[in-house]
């Protein structure tokens, strides 16, 4: 399953999503990630959450991204659930056409590996594709 979470700047996505992310922390069985682009909210996470910054990774576009999903799902086959802090912040380049392009992609990834993906926006859900306001918790 593909979540995403849209919002302006100080909307509460993050906190949302550490919400989220600690309580599925307390409920799942395997293992979690939470992507973010700096080291912030580490200390805001049950410790059992793996921590995974992308500050030094600046990725370009969505394939790139996927490709470092891939990555860290080939190292461990217990992950769980998949979130990300501020997709924006990470991806260079993030429009409405590269989102579609990634929820697709990242729904394909659900199948083939039993993991879900929470996925925070800085865009106005009002400017999303109709594909991702779908997604949209």
């Amino acid at each position: 399953m593909v979540h995403f979470i849209a919002g302006g700047k100080g909307e509460g996505k993050t906190k949302k999503l550490l919400n989220l992310a600690n309580e599925n922390a307390r409920t799942t069985d395997g293992h979690l990630v939470f992507i973010d682009d700096d080291s912030r909210h580490i200390y805001d996470l049950d410790h059992d959450i793996r921590f995974v910054e992308t500050g030094k990774h600046q990725l370009s576009n969505y394939r790139e991204f996927v490709g470092f999903i891939l990555g860290i799902l080939s190292q461990d086959s217990d992950i769980k659930h998949i979130f990300v802090d501020g997709l924006t912040n990470i991806v260079e380049t993030v429009d409405g056409e590269s989102l579609v392009k990634l929820g697709n992609r990242l729904k394909q990834i659900c199948e083939y590996n039993d993991v879900d993906f929470t996925i925070s926006v800085n865009h106005s859900k009002e400017t999303l594709p109709d594909e991702i306001k779908a997604l949209l918790i």
